[in-house]
């Protein structure tokens, strides 16, 4: 009866112990996770960057075909009407080029280092900031 008492009052001691050798560091499973998940975010923002260039790309071909079919319409109203539209699309078509080319620069440092505990970007120096 005392070597169950004995081993009864062991294992209630040793519990304690041994749950303290285990790793218990959820701050370092969720840096890592955070780690990953950044991963995949730049990952993602760089394959819609490239997406988004190759629509670009394809909408300017697009918009050259259809300023050199201008070229050849002679009815006046059909002439008026079909530059009016080619100026829309390249109007569409560059400011899709101006937002992509910012996204990609402002990605860029949004991906980049972070200061250290923010879990933000880095500040930006005051010379650089726009006044408001």
């Amino acid at each position: 009866m005392k070597v169950k008492t004995f081993l009864f009052a062991l294992i209630f001691a040793l519990t304690p112990a041994m749950s303290a050798q285990q790793p218990q560091t959820p701050a370092a499973a969720g840096s890592q996770a955070r780690a990953e998940r950044r991963q995949q975010m730049m990952e993602m923002h760089k394959q819609e960057m490239e997406a988004m260039k190759s629509d670009i790309g394809k909408l300017k071909s697009s918009l050259a075909e259809m300023k050199a079919n201008i070229l050849t319409i002679r009815e006046p109203n059909e002439l008026a009407r079909w530059r009016n539209n080619a100026d829309m699309w390249e109007t569409v078509i560059n400011h899709m080029d101006r937002m992509q080319k910012q996204i990609q620069s402002m990605g860029t440092g949004m991906m980049g280092p972070r200061e250290p505990g923010t879990g933000g970007p880095p500040p930006t120096p005051e010379s650089e900031r726009k006044p408001q």
